[in-house]
């Protein structure tokens, strides 16, 4: 869709913003809005009052802050709270991150309450309610153009920071306030209903993935005969299987074991080998203790349990399971079927989760002839292939969704679009 533009323009004297609409000012942001840089951790302390904190993944994941929110519950000082406190219009963005991308993401307060609290790692902008709105400024932020000055203006190497003067010595275009308001109304009403169209796309990624979990963990434990007989496995999970199958446990269908110690400063980032841990590959190494096809699982901590195949000569650490089949057994089938039982379930409850060889070995699962595993594995690299396919058909729309939501409004923010020429 093709915006109007404005009649007449002028230079703004900010080389890459360009021309900017006749009544429009650009000044610096330090001129329109206080800010301050929050220091509030969230620890508590008896001798502190009660708060509600606004934390860094509040603002990141959210475009508008509200106290009903499901915020942290933490304590802050009487002076924390007056210095920090949230006010309706505030804008709160992101100062630091590990990517320099992330910096400067904003979120608008539109409710507030006494013991609302901005916390670490963020900062308060509060605009002049003369001559800034908070709901124009929230979308300046989010501005391609604009943005990128605070990303320039980060600093870091593993973690990026924003300093707090860089702040203030933002260029920003400054429409008449009915104006600004203008364009937020307008930018509201066209974000939501891009908002909705990327809510759908999500759904349907969720839906297709869903459907092929179910596929996998269908084929995997009944096979490819929807008319076959079965019998009861006696394994609560895995319920009845085709009645031809043998039940087993892993240690006599394959070799499991544990990697070798390895430590990050051992890694290359152009060795000869790759390394597998517990989630695939973490870098090179100039040795290897595996060659062929194999599966591999993750050992400890959050990704304990987790599926990934390695083929070819490799390292692997300490913190994955390599199992190699044993003659006649298909590697693929394998894979889906230890992703289908879930080994998560079996890890030892602790302070980091683990997984045994021993206790992986001693699991029983059902083995259908070779050939019927062979089957299985062809079919459902078809039948997941084609989902896959749509699934990235799908996350394409919706990367291009997402350029478009931000191109508009960064033309409407920097008077590339004149709204008022637009018919609701």
């Amino acid at each position: 869709m093709k915006f109007p533009a404005y009649p007449r323009y002028k230079p703004s004297g900010v080389e890459w913003l360009g021309d900017v609409p006749e009544k429009w000012d650009v000044k610096r942001l330090k001129y329109s809005a206080r800010y301050c840089v929050s220091n509030v951790d969230k620890v508590p302390a008896d001798d502190e009052l009660p708060v509600r904190l606004c934390n860094y993944t509040d603002v990141y994941y959210n475009d508008h802050i509200r106290p009903d929110m499901d915020l942290m519950e933490t304590t802050a000082t009487a002076e924390e709270i007056k210095r920090f406190h949230l006010d309706v219009g505030d804008v709160v963005i992101t100062k630091d991150s590990e990517e320099w991308n992330d910096i400067a993401i904003p979120a608008l307060v539109v409710e507030s309450a006494l013991d609302l609290v901005c916390g670490y790692h963020l900062a308060i902008v509060s605009p002049d309610r003369n001559n800034l709105t908070g709901n124009y400024l929230l979308r300046a932020f989010q501005s391609c153009a604009i943005n990128q000055q605070f990303q320039l203006a980060a600093s870091g190497v593993t973690r990026y920071g924003l300093p707090k003067s860089s702040i203030g010595e933002a260029w920003l275009p400054l429409p008449p306030p009915g104006e600004q308001q203008a364009i937020a109304d307008f930018l509201d009403a066209e974000t939501a209903r891009l908002d909705a169209l990327l809510a759908k796309r999500r759904a349907l990624i969720e839906k297709l993935q869903e459907k092929r979990t179910a596929l996998i963990s269908r084929t995997i434990t009944r096979g490819l005969n929807p008319n076959a007989k079965l019998k009861a496995s006696g394994i609560e999970w895995l319920g009845d299987i085709p009645e031809h199958w043998e039940l087993t446990k892993i240690r006599y269908i394959a070799l499991l074991k544990s990697g070798d110690s390895i430590t990050a400063e051992e890694l290359e980032a152009n060795g000869e080998f790759p390394v597998y841990g517990g989630n695939g590959l973490r870098g090179y190494f100039s040795k290897f203790t595996h060659s062929g096809h194999y599966v591999l699982i993750g050992r400890q901590g959050a990704l304990c349990g987790n599926v990934n195949y390695a083929s070819g000569k490799f390292f692997a650490s300490e913190h994955a399971v390599v199992v190699s089949p044993l003659v006649n057994f298909a590697v693929v089938w394998l894979g889906e079927l230890l992703r289908v039982m879930n080994l998560n379930q079996y890890s030892v409850s602790a302070a980091q989760p683990g997984l045994s060889v021993g206790t992986i070995s001693a699991l029983k699962i059902p083995v259908p002839p070779f050939p019927e595993q062979a089957a299985i594995a062809k079919f459902l690299d078809r039948e997941t292939a084609k989902i896959d396919r749509m699934v990235e058909k799908v996350g394409a729309a919706i990367g291009k969704l997402q350029e478009y939501r931000t191109a508009l409004i960064t033309a409407a923010v920097t008077g590339k679009i004149d709204v008022s020429k637009i018919r609701p």
